[in-house]
């Protein structure tokens, strides 16, 4: 930092590819954006912090900006050991598929007859243009939601923005009651919005299983931004 400069507005360093960079670069120059480095920092003398930091941001590093077909939005990641790997509902191999995770394969195999994978790493899917994206990218071990309202969500809440604005023809799945307040950012005439209950099973038979989102999916891909997914997990 330069003589002189305000901490609070100096720039960090950010971990995201070029493409991201050029829409949401300046939001590292933003207050708010230290306040949460001081907060991480803190929180990483203190705490086990999941994911390690160099896949906090693996979802943009799957899914450039320009490549991002679909955005599923989850909440924070899985807080377990080992278990969070920076893409919303996925998990590292050789775990146990989290409860939600074994929803949403059930759902995909109703759905589409995909068959339900052995394990939960999903990097095909973000690979393929799914952004999977949390509204906080880190937890404290064994806390769920314990980074919230730290400025994660103004972060997140800007890369959902300049997809809205800046691209078309994309796919918005809101699981849940917190991601579908996200609707209002986006305009429904430009993309398409999905929404249901959380896959969680507190909550997944009550709208999630049986919604038909992933074939719902395909329908708008092959009509709008070809090619389909291909929702089945590489061994």
């Amino acid at each position: 930092m330069q003589d002189g400069a305000r901490p609070e507005t100096a720039r960090l360093e950010p971990r995201l590819p070029p493409t991201w960079l050029d829409v949401v670069g300046d939001e590292f120059r933003q207050p708010y954006m230290f306040r949460l480095k001081q907060f991480l920092t803190a929180e990483r003398a203190a705490h086990t912090v999941f994911p390690p930091g160099k896949e906090m941001f693996s979802a943009f590093w799957h899914t450039p900006f320009d490549q991002v077909r679909v955005v599923l939005l989850g909440q924070d990641p899985y807080h377990g050991p080992r278990q969070a790997n920076g893409l919303c509902f996925s998990v590292r191999r050789g775990l146990r598929v989290p409860p939600s995770l074994v929803n949403v394969f059930r759902e995909l195999n109703d759905d589409l007859d995909v068959p339900i994978p052995p394990h939960g790493d999903l990097t095909s899917w973000a690979d393929q243009g799914v952004l999977l994206l949390n509204t906080a990218l880190s937890v404290r071990a064994h806390q769920a939601n314990s980074h919230r309202d730290q400025g994660w969500e103004t972060f997140t809440d800007r890369v959902i923005e300049v997809l809205a604005t800046q691209r078309d023809g994309l796919v918005f799945v809101l699981w849940g009651s917190a991601a579908g307040r996200k609707a209002a950012m986006i305009d429904g005439r430009r993309h398409m919005v999905l929404r249901a209950s959380h896959p969680s099973p507190l909550s997944a038979h009550r709208g999630f299983l049986g919604c038909r989102h992933f074939s719902q999916i395909q329908d708008f891909l092959a009509a709008r931004n070809p090619p389909p997914i291909d929702w089945r997990l590489p061994d």
